[in-house]
């Protein structure tokens, strides 16, 4: 059995470049865990780049609405207000 196998296997290290190795894939894995950490606290970060993409896909390049987006706008506005018409009948 290599050494490499046995430490898979949950043995410790023998040799000191078998720990050199082994403290190395420790604080690679940890660097890992501290971005990914650091990226999920970042809320602030993350809210602002979800506004910027939305407001991204709801203008055109020149920062204008898009037809689409007013159309959707219209509708609900005229869903609205039949919707209030309805109920004063």
């Amino acid at each position: 059995m290599s050494t490499d196998t046995a430490h898979q296997n949950g043995s410790s290290p023998t040799t000191p470049q078998e720990l050199e190795r082994e403290v190395e894939r420790n604080r690679e894995e940890l660097a890992r865990t501290v971005d990914a950490l650091h990226h999920k606290l970042a809320v602030k970060a993350q809210a602002q780049q979800r506004v910027t993409q939305l407001k991204d896909s709801a203008t055109t390049d020149s920062g204008k609405p898009r037809p689409a987006v007013l159309g959707a706008a219209g509708a609900a506005a005229a869903g609205i207000v039949l919707l209030v018409w309805l109920r004063r009948r």
